[in-house]
């Protein structure tokens, strides 16, 4: 009973809270009415991207109802507002992932092996196109896209190239694929069994988040039922297979990008995991079976603080949720574990040079706030693809805050900042009022289909844009400090010859493999989407027998049909 008292006792003596309120209206009514007379502020509102009113100064009396153990704890332990471990980077720092991939897997693989030789220490892939929407490289619809964003990956040969030579027991790898992510994940599966490393020692993330994809990516290929049916799959044979492997990253990356606010993005990432967990739970999977490898991705903007907040605030708020919502029961299931980017959509074409400030910033934050893993963008992918060196800067940009900066040393050091605190309260209650919202107009997919959320982020992209054309939202070179400058030199592109090299490899495979395999197990795979029986198991053998991605998803497509964007104005 003792220890439970003194779990709630507040802060902060209402006595002393009172005159402190008192003397701050004072300094607020007396000091700065008189200096604001003489020189106005820079603005007559400030605010951050939330909406959010940012006050002259902070005090506790914006924190009055802030107890330590409810809303903050002590990190690793519940709501987990101050980190998922005990020791955060005093033990290990993030995991420094830079997200990589071009033209053909072989030269993808001599790009994975520079950046491990430079201390990165996870894998991420990104994929071309083609891939991500479910087409071989030989498709009509992926002519002139093959290699481009991304590498290519048709079949299993050529995920074989891609981690040539790269050990998958001892490197941990994260996919950013999301409708044909079970067939990128049984590729990987059986690349490792071809390595001799069980599926049980493999590390990673597949980000397999569809619904993020209808409302701002759209790389999607099937319906939302079909395409739930294949991530709770995929939740379903990871649990026995694949324990070590994350199933999810669920995405405010690309809400971001898109032009949420920061709460907006928590908001309808959370919203998203919602439905994900549900989804799970309705095909009668136990919360604490997967929900231990649900990750999340978010995005790390420029407004540091806010960004800190953010991040605070969806730890706290999915902790309460799995608690709270699905009662789940083991720690791990409501630990929001998460892999952060920089902020593509702040990177710019003008003076590129200003973009490794930006993302040195936005490190700073996604560290400060207690990220898991890490990729930093390099300076030029607002022009192309990055090269060598950019990518370099960007890498050394993280060892650069983890071993000099300081503020590794210590865990969540802005902790009990009055500013952060309330902000972090302030971002919480802006998500919870729109996941209110979600729920009754029935869930995130009811929601993207009616066009609320996409909705809601149009409105916010327009806000932001038109501050930085009307002058009031400044960025550095584009409408203020501008400077002339010549076109830029050394840029990275992809040989157009990609393409062709991609379709004489596929008809290579085509005519070397066993065909009359092939169709055997692409039937059996179309028969059992059907019904409802697991379809991992089947995508596998029908990647073991080198189907490529496009026939695989193919027969998917024929069953399944394919996902219609609705018009949201």
């Amino acid at each position: 009973r003792m220890f439970k008292l003194k779990r709630r006792v507040n802060m902060f003596d209402k006595e002393k809270l009172g005159q402190l309120k008192k003397a701050h209206e004072e300094w607020e009514n007396t000091t700065n009415t008189k200096v604001v007379a003489k020189r106005p502020e820079r603005k007559k509102k400030f605010e951050t991207s939330s909406g959010i009113e940012i006050k002259r100064a902070y005090t506790p009396v914006d924190i009055e109802d802030l107890d330590y153990y409810r809303d903050l704890s002590n990190p690793g332990d519940y709501p987990y507002t101050r980190g998922v471990q005990p020791t955060m980077y005093r033990g290990k720092f993030w995991t420094m992932r830079q997200y990589a991939g071009f033209a053909t897997a072989e030269e993808s693989n001599k790009r994975y092996k520079y950046l491990l030789e430079q201390g990165q220490t996870g894998l991420s892939v990104a994929f071309d196109l083609p891939t991500q929407i479910g087409y071989d490289s030989d498709h009509a619809l992926s002519e002139g896209e093959v290699g481009k964003v991304g590498v290519a990956i048709d079949s299993l040969k050529d995920m074989e190239i891609l981690f040539d030579g790269i050990p998958l027991d001892k490197v941990s790898t994260s996919m950013t694929i999301n409708a044909p992510a079970s067939v990128l994940l049984a590729m990987y599966i059986a690349v490792a069994e071809k390595q001799g490393v069980s599926s049980d020692q493999l590390s990673g993330t597949i980000q397999n988040d569809i619904l993020k994809e209808y409302i701002a990516r759209g790389t999607y290929i099937f319906p939302v039922d079909p395409s739930m049916r294949l991530i709770t799959n995929i939740f379903e044979y990871c649990s026995e297979s694949v324990p070590k492997w994350n199933t999810i990253s669920i995405s405010g990356y690309h809400i971001r990008e898109a032009g949420s606010t920061a709460a907006q993005e928590v908001a309808f990432t959370l919203a998203d995991g919602i439905a994900y967990v549900e989804a799970a739970v309705k095909a009668g999977l136990d919360v604490d079976e997967f929900g231990p490898r649900l990750s999340f991705f978010f995005n790390s903007h420029n407004e540091i603080l806010e960004e800190v907040a953010k991040f605070r605030a969806a730890r706290r708020l999915w902790a309460k949720i799995m608690k709270e919502r699905f009662k789940a029961k083991s720690p791990k299931s409501m630990m929001l574990r998460f892999h952060t980017q920089t902020a593509g959509c702040t990177l710019t074409a003008q003076q590129p040079d200003n973009n490794i400030v930006r993302v040195a910033m936005q490190t700073l934050a996604a560290v400060l706030g207690g990220t898991q893993s890490l990729h930093t963008n390099s300076r030029d992918e607002a022009l192309a693809l990055p090269t060598e060196d950019s990518v370099r800067i960007a890498l050394r940009t993280q060892q650069i805050v983890a071993y000099e900066s300081g503020v590794t040393e210590t865990i969540d050091p802005l902790a009990g900042s009055y500013y952060i605190e309330s902000l972090t309260d302030q971002i919480e209650q802006k998500a919870a009022e729109y996941l209110n919202k979600i729920d009754e107009l029935g869930g995130a997919a009811k929601a993207i289909e009616r066009g609320y959320v996409q909705k809601e982020i149009q409105d916010s992209a327009y806000k932001y844009q038109k501050e930085i054309e009307e002058g009031e939202r400044i960025v550095v070179g584009v409408n203020k400090f501008q400077i002339h400058e010549s076109a830029p030199k050394g840029l990275l592109k992809v040989d157009p010859k990609v393409g062709e090299l991609q379709k004489k490899k596929l008809a290579e495979l085509r005519s070397s493999r066993d065909n009359e395999k092939v169709n055997a197990t692409l039937e059996t795979l179309k028969n059992a989407a059907k019904g409802n029986d697991n379809l991992m198991p089947l995508i596998l053998d029908a990647v073991r027998a080198y189907a490529t991605l496009g026939e695989i998803c193919g027969v998917l497509r024929e069953v399944f049909g394919e996902y219609q964007q609705s018009i949201v104005l």
